[in-house]
């Protein structure tokens, strides 16, 4: 039997998997891009124990992620051997946005994280910038993050997935209905995208370009009201939509080694 793996994600929302709810076959048992990474991974490690752990929360800011929810994965026991961080797409929405300030945190972290012993996989966040206001200073700060993460990783040989870049992910048909999350599909793809990077699996295939009809004014009218509005009373009112939450898979749950989606 081949060495265990024990896999933890943390991360924002985009790990903490919303938007997965699921596919014709219905929802899979491990939601996210990161649930379906932990399911690949015992798929195409089929002699070894697979265990997975989930301590993203939706609305955290990188700060946020490596306070808390970094000291949890450090502390769960048996201790983990991969750990994926995907964050910082909340602070990139934040007029103070630095990504020189934030990756001098993130590469302690990672220091302190390897010194352990445990692979470290960093992840760009999704980019949701092509049918969102102000869609283009989110396109050229979440460039910005992604080049930041990629020399980062590149310095310590670190697995990457440059998940903001990716050519086809800005498309309608990956996202959820509030356009900032992914869906099934997409998060599925982040999945083939990770399991490549960080187990060497074949590449994730080629999506078909299904170009969605162009939104109606109607329709634009609703989204606003439904998600816009919303997000923007939270920032006034200084509130987190992961406000009383906390991580959904917070301790080791084995793997099985067939795919749910």
């Amino acid at each position: 039997m081949s060495d265990p793996i024990r896999y933890v994600a943390i991360g924002d929302s985009f790990s903490e998997g919303i938007g997965d709810v699921g596919d014709a076959t219905g929802a899979p048992a491990l939601p996210g891009w990161a649930g379906r990474l932990a399911t690949g991974l015992a798929a195409v490690h089929p002699d070894a124990p697979v265990s997975y752990a989930n301590l993203a929360v939706r609305g955290r800011l990188l700060a946020g992620v490596l306070d808390g929810q970094l000291d949890a994965a450090l502390a769960l026991d048996p201790a983990p051997t991969l750990i994926t961080f995907c964050a910082g797409g909340n602070d990139l929405l934040r007029p103070s946005f630095d990504p020189d300030a934030l990756i001098a945190p993130l590469e302690t972290a990672v220091e302190r994280v390897l010194a352990r012993g445990i692979r470290f996989a960093l992840l760009s966040p999704a980019d949701p910038s092509a049918r969102l206001p102000l869609g283009s200073l989110i396109n050229n700060r979440g460039n910005a993050w992604a080049g930041a993460l990629g020399d980062l990783a590149q310095r310590r040989d670190l697995p990457f997935v440059d998940v903001s870049r990716d050519r086809h992910l800005g498309r309608a048909e990956f996202w959820s209905d509030d356009r900032l999350h992914m869906n099934a599909t997409g998060h599925q793809r982040v999945a083939d995208l990770a399991l490549h990077a960080i187990a060497d699996a074949p590449a994730a295939p080629e999506p078909v370009d299904a170009r969605a009809a162009r939104a109606r004014l109607p329709e634009e009218l609703r989204y606003y009201r439904d998600h816009v509005l919303p997000w923007v009373g939270r920032r006034v009112t200084r509130r987190s939509s992961g406000d009383g939450r906390s991580a959904t898979f917070p301790t080791w749950t084995p793997v099985r080694s067939t795919p749910d989606h």
